[in-house]
């Protein structure tokens, strides 16, 4: 616990009334706490963290929270910058597999189990609560939760004359049809590499139990038969004109364009998206009005040892470890993610809320719309029967990212063989491994 801060505040606080009254405005100024705050996010999520940061602050007299926000691009890198150099932020928005990489024995942020007092860790579900822990250290606690789900355009399907996908022989048999029923130009679905790697991972995790990497142990989890499953399933989802090819979403802007910049997919020829839920907007906001989006069934194998269902956290909460206010970083992240007044102003810029005040409190102040409800709602009950297994943070490492990005890039560019890029997956992805774990 962190008795030694609760000390502190209360000396801090005895101090200040002792001398308040005889220090002069200027000096007053100058006691001013200063803690620091950063983030990444659009104009929406901006106006409105400043908006509940202003509110932190009229609670906290003599408190002044320094904002520091931008985009997503480059805040990895400031970032970084800042922790090598010990002079990060007091608080921190980080992506969840983050913490793998600037916290390998939970020692790189502040550990927030010393400040269980001024935490409500009560409002988290324990499975939410785990996600945050490294070694034993609380290292960050999550803003929301998201998984992959299945969207589809019910619009394109009728045209081609299916209903949307159920099952796996459904989505595997919907390339031909689309074909030969509305033409080259059209997909049943669309989506960047790493969508397309996820989706194909899912099928195989069915079959045989596991994701390429081990969630509890830094190992690759994967035989080298199930990892032959792997690269063979992307490689049908390509052949079988399921999935938009590399190849071709390379040439219309870049590869890792997102799906709601694509002109065949605001028409409605790319017609399904294996998506974040918490991306739904985006995909819905360039649609042409015609275009009706309805969620998919999460498509299941017979008898599966495991869902295959990808989810993690948003994002999270951590405090640095090199902050010389941490109680006041505490605090903040408490009010952030806990505070019911904090959570109508925030909205759903994080998505909806996990701690259970919050999430109440947004719910009776916002109307989630319809398609946005059922994911979560799809998600929740999976969850609810624990059948959605938090993955190893080291499978979203930058390094095993783009690792596995490069051999399915081989697979999709016709420079591998399946079991090439198989041997390739399991072989060099351990060796990577033991030299980021």
């Amino acid at each position: 616990m962190i008795t030694n801060l609760s000390r502190r505040r209360v000396a801090l606080a005895g101090l200040s009334l002792a001398t308040g009254a005889s220090l002069h405005p200027a000096a007053k100024a100058q006691a001013q706490k200063v803690i620091r705050f950063s983030w990444w996010g659009g104009s929406g999520r901006h106006a409105a963290t400043l908006k509940a940061l202003n509110l932190f602050e009229s609670r906290n007299p003599g408190v002044k929270v320094k904002a520091e926000y931008m985009g997503f691009n480059g805040y990895l890198e400031r970032l970084t910058t800042q922790i090598a150099g010990r002079n990060e932020p007091d608080v921190m928005q980080v992506n969840w597999a983050w913490v793998a990489m600037f916290s390998k024995r939970g020692n790189g942020f502040f550990d927030l189990n010393r400040a269980r007092d001024l935490l409500r860790v009560d409002q988290f579900q324990e499975n939410d609560l785990q996600t945050g822990f490294v070694q034993g250290k609380l290292n960050g606690l999550p803003a929301s939760f998201s998984a992959r789900v299945l969207i589809w355009n019910q619009t394109t399907f009728n045209r081609a004359g299916l209903q949307v996908p159920s099952s796996w022989d459904d989505i595997f048999a919907s390339g031909g049809r689309f074909q030969t029923q509305l033409g080259k130009d059209f997909f049943p679905i669309d989506g960047e590499l790493y969508d397309m790697i996820l989706l194909s991972q899912a099928y195989v995790e069915q079959l045989y139990g596991t994701p390429f990497l081990s969630p509890t142990e830094p190992k690759v989890a994967m035989s080298r038969e199930a990892a032959e499953l792997w690269v063979e399933t992307y490689r049908n989802l390509v052949a079988g004109r399921v999935a938009v090819p590399l190849p071709l979403r390379a040439s219309l802007g870049g590869a890792e364009k997102p799906t709601e910049q694509q002109q065949d997919w605001v028409k409605g020829r790319w017609a399904g998206n294996y998506a974040w839920d918490s991306t739904i907007p985006l995909r819905l906001s360039t649609l042409e009005p015609e275009q009706k989006i309805q969620l998919g069934a999460f498509p299941m194998r017979k008898n599966p040892l495991a869902s295959g269902i990808f989810g993690r956290p948003t994002l999270m909460y951590t405090a640095g470890r090199n902050t010389k206010e941490p109680e006041l970083a505490c605090r903040l992240i408490d009010f952030l993610l806990t505070d019911p007044e904090a959570a109508r102003i925030l909205g759903r810029t994080r998505g909806i809320p996990s701690p259970k005040s919050s999430q109440e409190a947004l719910l009776r102040s916002v109307k989630v719309p319809e398609l946005e409800w059922s994911a979560y709602q799809q998600i929740k009950a999976f969850r609810d029967q624990n059948r959605v297994a938090i993955p190893s943070m080291l499978f979203e490492h930058a390094r095993m990212q783009r690792f596995m990005r490069e051999v399915f890039e081989t697979v999709a560019y016709g420079k591998s063989e399946t079991k090439t890029a198989a041997e390739r997956l399991v072989r060099d992805g351990e060796s990577l491994l033991r030299r980021i774990r």
